[in-house]
């Protein structure tokens, strides 16, 4: 039999409402050479019968039912079965343009040192989408070149999981999917990031992502924002961190705390908090030294490789205190990096 160049990952559970649409996206792709490897984790609304049918009448279309394994599982499993030299991610509830997977391909083919091939992303729902929900949807397409995705990859997860398209060979040279109770997909573009592989993402919307309250990312666990805290510190901690000798931490306020706790109980420890709240200046915040702005030089001083994060959530704050870092000669990724 011939190999396909493309093998479509997508796991599905009780997506009987959505699974044709998807299913009609993919068919309907201008590459052809693909199949999809469909994990039923266990459904219990017909899904299973739907792809049943559509596999009986679509030979690229293969039908794999463990039972109910969880999502990760699903994942290794596909990517085990899997044969095509590019794996392309997909969820059964979003829909793909049908030049997807082609334009991926083709840019995967032309350009080796790309490891992780995206594209824009446009939300679609039954229900009027959240002012949140948009401004996510215009950071993740502010980000299309390898130097933005991996500036702002502390931030959140810069690559969508169902517009990611990878090199098979890579992903299990990676170890596949992990579960570690945090974001499986943050998880695993950080382990690219760590590992100095490179992302691309192409400028064209290419995945229609539905956004509805039953979403996983909003309904399990691991996608808690303690768990995405959790993530980060790791990474931080076994990444950027490795070989400084001080870390400063701007944001003694929710967020800072909350990625503070997570850093220090990986045995980092934080030297200073930067704030602007007068009343926080010059007091303590989990036993370290609160300072302004204006004393970030003067901390710095005291190390000779410091790493200052940011850890500011407030809308708008992000694009001020980097204008007020340049201001100090400081160079992000180098000098500093966001997290939030």
């Amino acid at each position: 039999m011939t190999v396909p160049s493309i093998s479509v990952l997508m796991p599905f559970y009780n997506s009987a409402g959505t699974l044709p649409t998807t299913l009609r996206s993919i068919t309907a792709q201008s590459q052809t050479d693909f199949e999809v490897i469909a994990i039923d984790d266990g459904s219990q609304d017909g899904g299973q019968e739907i792809l049943k049918a559509w596999s009986q009448a679509d030979h690229r279309i293969k039908l794999v039912s463990p039972g109910r394994i969880g999502l990760v599982p699903a994942l290794n499993l596909g990517l085990s079965l899997s044969s095509g030299r590019y794996l392309a991610r997909m969820d059964a509830d979003d829909w793909m343009h049908p030049k997807r997977l082609d334009s991926q391909m083709c840019l995967l083919q032309a350009n080796p040192d790309v490891s992780v091939v995206s594209s824009l992303v446009k939300f679609f729902s039954d229900d009027p989408i959240g002012e949140g929900m948009k401004i996510y949807e215009l950071w993740l397409n502010s980000l299309v070149s390898h130097e933005s995705i991996s500036r702002e990859i502390f931030i959140e997860s810069p690559i969508p999981h169902p517009t990611a398209m990878v090199r098979r060979d890579e992903l299990i040279d990676l170890g596949g999917y992990r579960d570690f109770g945090w974001p499986e997909d943050y998880d695993l573009w950080l382990r690219y990031y760590s590992a100095g592989r490179r992302f691309a993402k192409i400028p064209e919307v290419l995945l229609y992502w539905r956004e509805h309250a039953a979403r996983l990312t909003r309904t399990h666990p691991r996608y808690s924002v303690e768990n995405f805290f959790r993530v980060k510190a790791h990474f931080l901690v076994n990444g950027p961190l490795v070989g400084r000798d001080g870390l400063i931490m701007w944001g003694a306020g929710q967020t800072g705390r909350r990625l503070s706790k997570q850093i220090e109980r990986l045995g980092q420890q934080i030297n200073f908090f930067v704030d602007v709240s007068p009343k926080k200046i010059g007091g303590k915040m989990r036993g370290r030294p609160v300072v302004s702005p204006q004393d970030i030089a003067s901390a710095r001083s005291q190390f000779s490789n410091p790493l200052l994060i940011i850890a500011v959530s407030s809308r708008g704050a992000r694009g001020l205190i980097r204008k007020s870092l340049q201001e100090l000669c400081l160079k992000e990724v180098r000098d500093y990096l966001c997290a939030a």
